[in-house]
C-alpha cells in the first residue's frame, strides 16, 4: 500500500510549530540533517519537507496528499484543494499599505500607482473589485522597503504586529483578508481513511489548545447560576460532595475566557476554582 505523503515546511517558525503539533498528535518522525523525507514511526505516513509556498501547488498536483501551509498561500496559488482545518497558529492579515503622509485614502484612489506585492493573484482580484487600475510589481522578499526605494507608491503585504510598517513609515489603507496556518488535502489522496485519521488527531490537539478544564465547588442552590456561566461543551459534569449542600462541577471553557469566567464564578459563590490544561481531546 502506498504511504500517505504529507508536506511540511522545511524551515522557519512554521516548520517548528508543525513538527511540535504532529508530535503531540502521535505523528512523530525523526528528520535527518539535509534529508527531504522522514517516516512516521507508528503509521504508514511519509513526511516530505518543502518550501511553504510550494505546498499548495504540490498538493493539488498529487505529489503530496496533505500539507501544512498558510491559507494566504493557498489563496494565492488558486489551487483546487480541500482545506481540512485551521491549525490555530500563524494568524496574520494581508493589507494594502501606503506611506503615512500619502494623500490616498481609499483603494479606488490607487489607480495609476505602482503596487508591489508577493501576492499578485490575490491583489489583482482585490483591485478588480475596487475598479482600481494599477501597475503590479510582483516580488518575493522584503516588500515593505519598496516604497522607500521608489519602486512603488503602495504595497500589499502580510501584517502581524504593525511594527515593520511603523519602521518603514507606512500605514494600512485597507485590509484584504485574514489568514492562518491550515491543513490542506488533495481531492484524491492515496489513502483517504489515513488522511481522515491524521486530520482527526490534529483536530484533537488544536481543540485542546483552545480550551481548559475548570473544576470548582458550588452550593447546590447556586448550581443553575453557575451552569449558565460554564455550560460546558455539551453540558457540565456535576458530582455530589460529602456535604449534600455542595456539589463539584467540571466544564470545558475557552482558554481565552478563563479569567473572566473564574471571576463570574466567584461572584456566583463558587470556591476552590481550578484551571486544568487539556493536552488532547476528542469531541
Amino acid at each position: 500500500m502506498n504511504k500517505l505523503r504529507i508536506g511540511l515546511p522545511s524551515k522557519g517558525r512554521l516548520a517548528e510549530q508543525a513538527e511540535e503539533l504532529f508530535k503531540q498528535a502521535g505523528l512523530s518522525f525523526r528528520r535527518q540533517p539535509r534529508s527531504l523525507f522522514a517516516l512516521v514511526g507508528e503509521l504508514p505516513i511519509e513526511v516530505t519537507f518543502l518550501r511553504t509556498e510550494d505546498i499548495p501547488v504540490l498538493c493539488a498536483e498529487g505529489a503530496i496528499d496533505m500539507g501544512v501551509t498558510g491559507s494566504d498561500l493557498v489563496a494565492e496559488s488558486g489551487s483546487d484543494l480541500v482545506t481540512r482545518m485551521s491549525l490555530g497558529v500563524g494568524k496574520c492579515r494581508l493589507a494594502v499599505c501606503v506611506p503615512e503622509d500619502s494623500h490616498i485614502r481609499a483603494p479606488a484612489e490607487l489607480s495609476g500607482c505602482r503596487v508591489a506585492t508577493s501576492f499578485p493573484r490575490v491583489t489583482a482580484q482585490y483591485l478588480r473589485r475596487h475598479v482600481s487600475q494599477v501597475h503590479l510589481v510582483p516580488l518575493s522578499g522584503s516588500v515593505e522597503i519598496m516604497v522607500a526605494l521608489g519602486v512603488a507608491e503602495a504595497i500589499v503585504d502580510l501584517v502581524e504586529t504593525g511594527s515593520t510598517l511603523a519602521a518603514n513609515q507606512l500605514r494600512v489603507l485597507d485590509e484584504i483578508g485574514r489568514y492562518e496556518t491550515v491543513l490542506i488535502q488533495n481531492r484524491q489522496p492515496r489513502d483517504p481513511e489515513m488522511a481522515d485519521r491524521v486530520a482527526r488527531r490534529l483536530e484533537g490537539i488544536v481543540i485542546a489548545r483552545s480550551y481548559s478544564l475548570l473544576e470548582y465547588n458550588i452550593p447546590r442552590n447556586k448550581l443553575s447560576e453557575a451552569e449558565r456561566v460554564t455550560p460546558g461543551f455539551n453540558s457540565p459534569t456535576v458530582s455530589a460532595l460529602e456535604d449534600p449542600a455542595w456539589c463539584a462541577v467540571r466544564a470545558m471553557v475557552r482558554r481565552s475566557e478563563v479569567m473572566q469566567v473564574m471571576e463570574q464564578l466567584e461572584e456566583v459563590g463558587a470556591s476552590a476554582i481550578l484551571e486544568i490544561p487539556i493536552s488532547n481531546c476528542r469531541l
